[in-house]
């Protein structure tokens, strides 16, 4: 058996260095950020999500049930982060990361308990991205030696050890990295709900393209048609026992396909120019949130705007709408709660939903530690609140109905501590208000988007107000409903 490596990664331009695995130099950093990785991405978190301990997790803490596509994004991103050059970026964000599964645990259907930070759920997420990689060269018709094959693994075994220096491993030799993957599709692999859902919503969700935006119909129709070949061609791209044991058969004609579409994936890499075939570029016009400037390099500017962290202003910040009361309030309540409370799409408001907002905003943010300690203990202690005050059956559940019967009411000291904590990121200068210039260039270098005109000045009262009107289902805010509330 042969094994392959992106053609193109490792031209001699920038020579490996030994000292630094995941720097510039590495096979992992360019590929990373090439289009075709996404094929890489979206095979793997299939294989992920059949391990009994990941897949419980997603679907009981993870947005992916309802919002696949923003975890996937959140997911690259994570990783261009981690084969950043700048090696604190990567170390910040490793801490990131094993703070925010760290956070994530429970019990599966089963009563199996489950840990997001578990050592060897972390290892089996590695083990698949190179297998993935690998799988994805071979698909594309390239070959490479044995050095460059181990080469290739030395630098996804250092990839483990940035996230978990003490934890999970992978087998030291590539050899006997075949030998533990056989073992995992064989044996410690299970047929997962996790799988079935992703299989069945991530392409069938994908959003619509800035041009396709005003045509839901158009994409509506074409997304029909090329979501279930995405989905066939990913199917057939898994290990033929895994296949047999979810019960998904290889369609006639997809060994065909499937050559095509990761060949056409190669040459596209190699023939068209680079700034079109740059993954974070795809995603970022795939982002609701995305609105591109002539001459902007979207994913430094994201990464920019993340460091500073005052976009979540307008990100939290209400548009003027017609005040709605009585039965009108419950409707919007009740909108609100399915669309952007109910994170994990279960119909119902729990601790995790909750989790995953704080979550979004911590990584897309890239909040500091403490920043990011605050808001989780926030959002805790406003759980605890909804449950004394809602939770009248005591079954650890909110409904959507009990959520905007109380809406009218709503006056929480925990909430307004998360407030508190998203002012405070916004207000970069300290100063105790938000001006006209952190209103409007923080916000545009964070998410790409031009928020418009207009020189107000807004004061913790009124950011505290304005913020609890929102939670309430009250007034909406563009952006964050297009955050929180879609793919």
């Amino acid at each position: 058996m042969s094994y392959a490596v992106p053609a193109g990664t490792d031209d001699g331009s920038m020579p490996a260095d030994p000292d630094d695995p995941l720097g510039p130099g590495s096979m992992l950093h360019p590929l990373a950020h090439q289009t075709r990785w996404g094929l890489v991405a979206s095979r793997a978190i299939v294989l992920e999500a059949a391990h009994p301990q990941i897949g419980a997790a997603l679907m009981t803490n993870s947005t992916f049930v309802a919002h696949p596509w923003r975890r996937l994004r959140n997911t690259v991103l994570s990783a261009q982060r981690m084969f950043d050059p700048d090696e604190r970026v990567r170390q910040r964000e490793a801490a990131r990361l094993n703070r925010l599964h760290a956070r994530i645990t429970g019990t599966d259907a089963e009563g199996r308990p489950f840990n997001a930070a578990d050592p060897e759920a972390r290892a089996w997420v590695v083990a698949t991205l190179f297998e993935s990689t690998v799988t994805m060269c071979r698909l594309s018709g390239e070959s490479l030696d044995g050095p460059a094959s181990d080469r290739l693994y030395s630098e996804f075994l250092a990839f483990l050890a940035l996230m978990d220096p003490g934890g999970g491993e992978l087998p030291p030799t590539l050899r006997e990295f075949w030998r533990y993957y056989e073992f995992m599709i064989e044996e410690r692999l299970e047929n997962t709900e996790a799988v079935h859902v992703i299989l069945d919503r991530l392409f069938a969700q994908v959003p619509a393209p800035p041009l396709l935006r005003d045509r839901p119909a158009l994409w509506a129709a074409g997304r029909a048609v090329a979501g279930p070949v995405a989905t066939a061609i990913t199917v057939a791209s898994l290990p033929e026992p895994l296949r047999a044991r979810l019960g998904l058969p290889e369609l006639p004609g997809t060994r065909t396909l499937i050559h095509t579409t990761y060949l056409s994936a190669r040459l596209a890499t190699q023939l068209l120019p680079q700034a079109w075939t740059r993954l974070d570029t795809v995603m970022d016009m795939l982002d609701p949130t995305y609105s591109p400037r002539p001459g902007s390099d979207a994913l430094t500017e994201l990464r920019r705007g993340a460091a500073k962290a005052g976009a979540l202003l307008r990100l939290l910040t209400p548009t003027p709408s017609t005040a709605a009361t009585g039965d009108s309030t419950l409707r919007s309540a009740s909108r609100f709660f399915s669309e952007v409370l109910d994170q994990t799409g279960n119909g119902h408001l729990d601790w995790p939903d909750l989790a995953a907002m704080a979550r979004e905003i911590a990584t897309r943010l890239d909040l500091a530690t403490e920043d990011e300690d605050r808001l989780f203990a926030a959002f805790a202690d406003w759980w605890r609140e909804l449950q004394k005050e809602l939770d009248t059956d005591g079954d650890g559940r909110i409904t959507g109905h009990e959520y905007a019967a109380a809406t009218a009411a709503m006056t929480s000291s925990a909430l307004i501590r998360v407030a508190d904590v998203l002012f405070d990121v916004t207000d970069a200068d300290d100063d105790q208000v938000i001006d006209a210039r952190e209103y409007r260039v923080l916000f545009r270098t964070a998410f790409n988007r031009d928020p418009g005109g207009g020189d107000e000045r807004l004061t913790r009262a009124e950011f505290v107000r304005r913020f609890l009107n929102f939670m309430a289902g009250r007034r909406h805010s563009d952006v964050y409903d297009r955050l929180f509330a879609q793919s």
